[in-house]
């Protein structure tokens, strides 16, 4: 028997029984799209969020830190002057320290808390060139003391062009500080505005951010009264990792082993590998619902084996060889893969759509009532677009015609071992 005629064949049958062929097809359809909606959200999130780190990292630097601010209980103090220690070391161009404190600013008659960073505006620049960069106003190369720089959400908090904070403006930076007998005494002084920053929409670590107001970092020795600093970025002339392995090293071994060195590169690799490990999860959760259609497949199969137990007698009395009947079962449950492979994953990706467009969206309104009533936004909204790709495309499809070759395996194989006498008997 020709393969069109053995497709023909399984075509037929399958439109005899339309609604328990659709039923089945259905199970796959459910189990396909589920792991397409997910992987694919996953796939489109880890984009998205990787994206917004690599917007306030730089490739090429190292972020160094005492193991107190990490929580590590130690006495070492990472200091101003450790800076020039590090420059002196080879492959480091700048060593730029950042003193940081939580704060509040005071202005326009309302107080909202902030993270006031102390640093170098030329090192800072220079490190983070396209991010560290005005959209009003100018950010000197030497400031004084009472110069401020504030990011885009300082600017406009709410984002509605309810502004707050804007050039040329005199802001008043508050500093709650706690006495020896656990009085608490606020510690202020009076700024200038210099410059609002262009939004960098991205999450921040040491690189600037939208939350962010940064002032010289010799006001904030004199205000917080400190030579001790919260990290030093370590620029390099070159990011290879093999140049980051030696400068890490030699950073440490400098520092008496007493500091924490985390490179950009590494916590982006690190990101990218627990999104794996999650979308491996959400696709093992997907797949089961996957082998559970598989078994109404096989269920079904049986089922038809058993109404068509006489039919099958006819075509093997007639002269149907075995493997032919085996394939006219395979070929079945081939269709009706694909069948749910194909609709599955149109559907997953409808639905992954429709999740990122209209979920994150009320997430996105929530967010922003909750903003509005603590008076000042916390968070960057997120835009996920749902990504299919290749590898996900094909695995589902391939995913679908395995499973239901697997599960319809057994029935074909049974009705291809019938007895013409015996199923001719067949009641």
């Amino acid at each position: 028997m020709k393969t069109r005629d053995i497709v023909s064949y399984a075509f037929s049958a399958i439109r005899l029984r339309k609604l328990r062929a659709g039923l089945t097809t259905l199970g796959v359809v459910i189990g396909i799209a589920a792991i397409v909606a997910l992987l694919s959200l996953g796939q489109g999130f880890q984009n998205s969020i990787t994206a917004q780190f690599q917007k306030g990292f730089a490739t090429n630097t190292l972020i160094v830190s005492s193991q107190s601010f990490l929580g590590t209980e130690s006495s070492f103090q990472l200091l101003l002057n450790d800076s020039k220690t590090i420059e002196n070391i080879e492959n480091v161009t700048t060593a730029l320290p950042i003193i940081q404190q939580m704060c509040f600013i005071k202005a326009n008659g309302r107080t909202l808390p902030v993270n006031i960073a102390g640093v170098d505006f030329a090192q800072y620049q220079s490190v983070y060139s396209s991010t560290f960069v005005a959209q009003a106003g100018i950010i000197p190369s030497n400031p004084d003391n009472e110069t401020i720089v504030v990011g885009a959400r300082i600017h406009d908090p709410w984002q509605n062009q309810t502004i707050l904070v804007n050039v040329n403006d005199t802001v008043e930076i508050i500093w709650p500080t706690v006495t020896s007998g656990f009085t608490r005494v606020n510690e202020t002084y009076t700024g200038h505005v210099s410059a609002v920053l262009n939004e960098v929409g991205g999450f921040s670590i040491g690189g600037p951010s939208d939350l962010g107001v940064y002032i010289p970092i010799s006001k904030a020795q004199s205000f917080f009264r400190t030579e001790e600093v919260n990290a030093i970025i370590v620029q390099l002339n070159s990011s290879d990792e093999e140049t980051i392995k030696d400068v890490s090293a030699a950073i440490k071994n400098a520092l008496s082993d007493q500091v924490s060195v985390t490179s950009a590169t590494a916590v982006l690799s690190t990101i990218s590998t627990i999104f794996s490990f999650i979308e491996i999860f959400l696709a093992g959760i997907a797949g089961i619902s996957l082998l559970v259609a598989g078994i109404g497949i096989m269920n079904i199969m049986i089922v038809s084996l058993m109404e068509r137990t006489r039919e099958i007698g006819i075509l093997k009395a007639l002269g149907m060889k075995n493997r032919t009947v085996l394939l006219i079962f395979l070929g079945e449950a081939i269709i009706i893969g694909l069948l749910g492979a194909v609709i599955g994953i149109a559907l997953g990706l409808s639905l992954a759509e429709g999740v990122a467009r209209f979920g994150f969206l009320a997430i996105g309104r929530g967010q922003g009532m909750a903003n509005q009533t603590n008076q000042v936004a916390r968070t960057d909204g997120l835009t996920i677009t749902p990504v299919l790709t290749p590898t996900v495309f094909l695995g589902a499809l391939a995913f679908g015609l395995i499973v239901s070759v697997v599960f319809g395996l057994y029935p074909a194989w049974r009705a291809s071992r019938l007895k013409p006498v015996e199923a001719l008997r067949y009641e």
